[in-house]
């Protein structure tokens, strides 16, 4: 596994939309496990292809739960929203608050390439959504609202 340099804001990939993946190959699995691996050494939540250069729609993220992999996903459905502080490790330094779905339910396919369905709530929905997002061409800061500069106790959590 190999540690890989995280794109940051202002870098052209960052605002396209990504690829779908047609084959979950070796080299895919390879990427996945590089992501996370670049994902926990950031150490970061979530982890986007895009935020390490390459346009296709895979994400990994681990709030606390495990791992999730997740090749071409797609949220099918959500519920209510609730507004929370986000921060994303290709803009360094800020955060802001953003309103997302409070539950969601994603849809891909995991490692193996087997269709995967995940119902998540709180800031496992949130975490996906934020990937998502990236896989799209979006950033947190397109939706935030009082963008800062991160505090010495946002960075603690």
């Amino acid at each position: 596994m190999a540690i890989l340099e995280i794109c940051r804001v202002g870098d052209p990939i960052l605002r396209q939309k990504a690829e779908p993946v047609v084959k979950v190959s070796q080299k895919i699995k390879d990427l996945l496990a590089d992501m996370a691996a670049t994902m926990y050494a950031a150490p970061g939540v979530g982890l986007a292809a895009p935020q390490v250069g390459v346009s296709k729609r895979i994400i990994v993220v681990d709030v606390g739960e495990g791992l999730l992999e997740l090749v071409n996903p797609v949220i099918v459905s959500q519920s209510e929203s609730a507004t929370a502080t986000e921060g994303c490790l290709s803009v360094p330094g800020v955060v802001g608050d953003v309103t997302r779905a409070y539950e969601v339910v994603v849809r891909g396919l995991d490692k193996k390439g087997r269709q995967v369905e995940i119902a998540a709530t709180d800031f496992l929905a949130r975490a996906l959504q934020h990937e998502i997002d990236h896989l799209d061409g979006i950033l947190f800061i397109d939706k935030a609202k009082n963008i800062r500069e991160v505090t010495e106790e946002e960075e603690r959590e």
